[in-house]
Formats: structure tokens, sequence, C-alpha cells
């Protein structure tokens, strides 16, 4: 059986000819052959270097939540797996098929939100503004690599456990773009910290992914609300030492949230699916299967994430009729540094500050 290093070994050719197509393309942008778009309102891009799990979702609504009351805005995304393909906005009765989950999820969440999704988020802009001209701030959701928009301020996050700086890129490792890529980032997010963070840790993780002068460092963890019935009343359900769970997740980086579940509940079982993996009719016969294959004596329920609720909702007859007890597990970002609020601060100065 060939190992782990002997694997990465073997991929290494490949990274590195990605890596030489990723660096000619940025290449292009930083001397001008390739431009992207500037525009005149702030346009706010959350993303990383990596493939996935660092929390763009999570930390896209904290800067919803953050702004929402005060300022106009609208959220552009690519729509990630979705089926249809140019400019569409997102209406609460799509299905997430169309829509990709993430923009979904936005959109029910904040239903006065303008929410769309287009390959081309240089024409998702200006066309958003066209048909909300009240907009005043645009979000540019997984938008680190589409340097076709030059945001205003470029947001990066990087997962406490996986640092950028100590990955490797595609194939061998995660990474999407060379690590000196983060020097086009304003400001570095570090992810899902552990409530045990320490300033020394603090200090340290600063110094190694700073890489300009002027970029802020911040630091973030989940927060974990009450899970609630995804069909019926909502009702909640908190969590309790004689419960059993089936997780039920398709996403990347499962580590934390089943690190938590496990640390609230009895048993937890988990059925793992890619990340945005689009569930099917056999998908969900195979949950029920599970779910029933459970031990009994305690109280059962199934788990989910907010995220994966999207695409489990394209099967909301056949999941009803099974009367199955799925909950929803919502998830909120909260900032840990010295002063929690500091991050919010820096947002909303940006913005007063802002100078088209």
């Amino acid at each position: 059986m060939v190992n782990q290093w002997t694997l990465k070994l073997l991929l290494l050719p490949l990274a590195i000819l990605y890596g030489i197509g990723v660096a000619i393309r940025n290449g292009l942008f930083s001397i001008g052959l390739l431009r992207g778009v500037t525009f005149s309102l702030p346009v706010i891009s959350v993303g990383n270097l990596t493939v996935g799990g660092t929390g763009k979702t999570p930390h896209t609504e904290y800067l919803i939540r953050l702004l929402h009351e005060y300022l106009p805005l609208a959220v552009v995304s690519r729509g990630y797996k979705r089926k249809t393909t140019g400019y569409l906005e997102v209406s609460p009765a799509h299905d997430a098929s169309r829509t990709g989950d993430e923009p979904l999820q936005f959109k029910r969440k904040f239903p006065h939100v303008a929410v769309a999704v287009a390959e081309n988020r240089s024409f998702a802009i200006p066309q958003v503004i066209r048909d909300h001209p009240a907009t005043r701030v645009v979000l540019l959701d997984d938008g680190y690599q589409h340097r076709e928009v030059n945001p205003g301020l470029n947001i990066l996050l990087t997962e406490y456990n996986r640092l950028y700086t100590k990955d490797w890129l595609l194939p061998v490792g995660r990474l999407r773009e060379w690590r000196g890529g983060a020097v086009r980032a304003d400001v570095i997010v570090v992810t899902k910290c552990p409530d045990t963070l320490t300033a020394a840790e603090i200090k340290e993780i600063t110094a190694d992914v700073k890489k300009r002068e002027d970029q802020e460092v911040f630091f973030s963890r989940y927060r974990y609300g009450l899970p609630y019935k995804m069909y019926g009343s909502g009702e909640r359900l908190a969590f309790h030492k004689d419960l059993d769970v089936l997780l039920v997740v398709a996403i990347a980086g499962t580590e934390y949230l089943l690190e938590y579940v496990e640390s609230q509940c009895a048993d937890v079982h988990m059925v793992a699916y890619n990340d945005h993996h689009p569930f099917s009719n056999f998908d969900v016969g195979d949950i029920e299967r599970h779910f029933k294959a459970m031990p009994e004596g305690r109280e059962r329920i199934i788990v989910t994430t907010e995220k994966d609720a999207m695409r489990l909702d394209s099967h909301r007859d056949l999941l009803r009729s099974l009367s199955l007890p799925i909950y929803i597990l919502p998830v909120a970002v909260q900032f840990v540094d010295e002063d929690p609020e500091s991050f919010d601060r820096y947002i909303k100065e940006w913005l007063l500050n802002f100078k088209q």
C-alpha cells in the first residue's frame, strides 16, 4: 500500500505544474496585462487560499449581520455546483440545485438582502446594482481568486489547525494558489480557533501569517446554537448526555463540528459525503437506514448543518413522508481577539473612510 508521504511525492510534479499555471495568471494581473474591474462603491471580498473548510459562509453571514441594518447591501457568489449558468438573482423559493447551497442559505436567512450568482462577478455586480439601485455595499463570497474584480477590501480566511503557511498546492495539499498570494489580503482572519487560544499563540500565528506590515490579523471561533427542527414548528432541542446523534454532513473540514457534537451528546454516528454533495433520493434512503440501525434505548435524532439542509430540502416531500427527526445546527462567528469588537470597528471605519 502506498503511504501518504509517497503519494504526496508522486503528486508533487502535478502540484508544481499547477503552481506554474497559477503563477503565470497572477503575474499577468500583477503586470497589468490582465486587469480587474474596480467599482465606485465598497466591495468586500471574503475568501481563502484553500479548497474549503475555512468558514467563508459563516464569516460572510457575520458581515451581513453586522451591516444590513445600517446599509443596503448585496451578496454576489459564483453559486458553486449549481446546475444553472449565467446571472441569476436568488429567491427563497429557489432550489439549491439552481443557486448553490450557500447563496440560498444567505437569501433564506436574510430575505431583504439581494443575493445573486454568476460565473463572471465583474458582470454580476453592475447587474445587481441596476436591479437594486439603493445598494451601498457588495459582499463578494469566495472572491479571493476571482481577480476580474478588484475588491476595496480583501479578507482572507485561514483555519487555525490548517494555516495556509503550513499547506501545499493542489493536489499534494489544499492550496488553490501559492502561499505568497496572501500578500493581496488587507485582513487575515484565523478561523475555528479553540477556546484555549492563548495570547502567546496569537502573537506567534500573527507573525507567521502576516505578509504585509499594513495587514490586520484577527482570530475567530464558532459558537453553535440550539438545533432546530428542519420541518414542522422549528422547535429547538438542547443537546444532552442521554442523546444519540446521527450527524449528516457534506462539508469540508468536519473535525471542528464533530468534536463539538461529541462533547455534547452520548454517542455520535457520522455519515459524511463530499463537500457540496447533491443529495439524491438514494442518499435519503441511506440516511434513513443509518438512523434505524442506531442502537435503541436513548433518544435519537439526526443533525445536519445549515448549508447541508439547503440541499437536503430538495427532497422535502420524501423527508416529510419518512418523518425523520432532522434538526439543523446553526453556527455563528465570534471574534476572540483581546478586544472582540476590534473587527467590527475596523470594518465600519473602513466603510466610513471609503473613497471612490
